[in-house]
């Protein structure tokens, strides 16, 4: 009995990886940013625009990584990456810190979406 393999990989597969390098690149983020704060006279109040352009650069990266391994629909990979990304990140907030839903926090998950569909899109076009 002849049985074809299917090339389309579950959607859940390509999400973990972009969670995993997601999460890598602001892990490598946060490594970077606090050696420049440990090591020049770089001043702490540029943290939360460092943190915004740290988590905007992992999403996107993030959503790059889902939508190349999706192979079609690079926009609905990448954003349910970032969606995830997110909500992981509020969680995170929630349970460590006792942060509450806040306005904030909905245009965050919002703003990773549309970065994440970004970068899915964008990684859908460079798979070769």
């Amino acid at each position: 009995m002849n049985m074809q393999r299917s090339e389309k990989a579950p959607i859940a597969a390509p999400i973990l990886g972009g969670m995993i390098w997601a999460f890598g690149m602001m892990a490598a983020g946060a490594l970077i940013f606090s050696l420049l704060l440990a090591f020049t006279d770089q001043k702490e109040s540029s943290l939360p625009s460092a943190t915004y352009v740290i988590h905007a650069l992992s999403a996107l990266i993030g959503g790059m990584v889902a939508g190349k391994k999706s192979g079609a629909r690079g926009w609905y990979a990448g954003g349910a990456t970032g969606i995830l990304y997110a909500v992981l990140l509020y969680l995170i907030g929630f349970l460590g810190f006792d942060r509450g839903l806040q306005l904030q926090s909905l245009l965050l998950v919002a703003a990773a979406f549309a970065i994440g569909a970004l970068g899915g899109i964008i990684g859908v076009n460079t798979k070769k």
